[in-house]
């Protein structure tokens, strides 16, 4: 039974009240299904700081409050590569309330902006942590431990073609992933530079997909490319089971998502 409900003007008092016996509330829409089901913990604690509402551009990138809405950003003009993602995020109420923070901690099979936001090699900054950004991979390793999030710096890409999202789900528009993925292949003289590709329910959590990316980096992003990635796509996955999808069915179509997501970005 929660017993208190605290709000805090800044992110370094939330993190100081914190404890074992509480829980950091943003949009709720993780939260308050614990606290109907009787699982919550027994203190919620909030935060009014503003820089959970901030979006900042800063070089070639752009920091996103933790705080920030799915309904935001899908809004935001400078976010316009990330709006077919967060429109993928439940309904409407779902987007109103998801936030960028708390879908970083969603279990599986939710949590597909992350997908997105570890494609992208996003970094995570921690409130109250001192130095620079923290991979989100990291941090989504260490998500029962890592503090409350403060914000999320993400790279955008130079090119409208260099990113591309994906997700398989049983119930259109709004259904929970069967699986998700993401990709991020900066090209150079037609080359790709730097790939990093993610898989969203083929694991406990978001997890790069580094035989793709071995694969795909310093190669064309043609035909015979494409059908290498897609037979190592489910290479040091380990998809779960559950009321949604097997296992196996989950390695069986983990590499026909992957070539269609990679023949619309040679589409563009």
């Amino acid at each position: 039974m929660i017993q208190s409900v605290e709000t805090h003007a800044t992110l370094a008092e939330a993190q100081r009240a914190m404890g074992s016996d509480a829980i950091f509330m943003a949009g709720g829409t993780l939260v308050m299904r614990d606290v109907n089901a009787g699982v919550a913990a027994t203190r919620i604690v909030r935060s009014s700081d503003p820089v959970l509402a901030d979006i900042r551009l800063s070089g070639d990138g752009v920091t996103i409050g933790a705080g920030v809405t799915m309904a935001t950003i899908a809004a935001h003009r400078d976010l316009a590569f990330l709006a077919p993602v967060a429109r993928s995020v439940g309904g409407p109420q779902i987007r109103n309330m998801g936030t960028v923070g708390g879908n970083l901690f969603a279990p599986h099979p939710y949590g597909d902006f992350a997908v997105a936001l570890l494609a992208l090699g996003a970094r995570v900054n921690v409130a109250g942590q001192i130095g620079a950004p923290r991979p989100l991979a990291d941090v989504l390793r260490e998500r029962g431990r890592v503090g409350i999030v403060a914000s999320v710096h993400v790279p955008r890409p130079q090119a409208p073609g260099d990113f591309g999202f994906l997700k398989v789900s049983r119930i259109k528009p709004k259904g929970v992933s069967v699986l998700s993925v993401a990709a991020h292949l900066p090209r150079q003289g037609g080359r790709i530079r730097g790939a990093r590709v993610a898989f969203g329910a083929m694991g406990p959590m978001p997890l790069q997909a580094t035989a793709v990316e071995r694969v795909l980096d310093g190669q064309a992003l043609d035909a015979p490319t494409i059908a290498r990635a897609a037979q190592v796509a489910v290479e040091g996955l380990d998809p779960p089971t559950d009321a949604l999808a097997t296992a196996w069915y989950r390695r069986e179509v983990a590499g026909v998502h992957l070539k269609r997501l990679l023949e619309r970005m040679v589409r563009g």
